[in-house]
């Protein structure tokens, strides 16, 4: 029997909207990012900031930290509804544990 599962899928584009939205809150340059990154060039920034790429785990939590945010408020997600033969029950079994 087929089951629907909710994939939680990172949005690129949103979550690079999203940082820099929240750089320019802070009153933060791509020139002070690089800073903190230690970057030669900017241009790993910009890639973030257009969706183009996403941030490593570990420079997500540097820019969480640096914006006083949580990775979950850098970060949006979307769902992708998937069809699945046993991953409702094993879900199901592990919230309960």
């Amino acid at each position: 029997m087929k089951n629907t599962f909710l994939r939680p899928v990172i949005d690129q584009y949103a979550t690079g909207e999203n940082i820099k939205n929240i750089r320019k809150r802070c009153g933060l340059s791509v020139k002070d990012l690089q800073e903190v990154f230690g970057f030669e060039f900017p241009q790993a920034i910009y890639a973030w900031e257009r969706g183009k790429n996403i941030p490593t785990i570990d420079n997500l939590l540097v820019l969480a930290s640096l914006f006083g945010e949580s990775v979950d408020n850098l970060v949006v997600t979307r769902f992708v509804e998937i069809e699945t033969e046993n991953i409702n029950s094993a879900v199901k079994i592990c919230k309960s544990a």
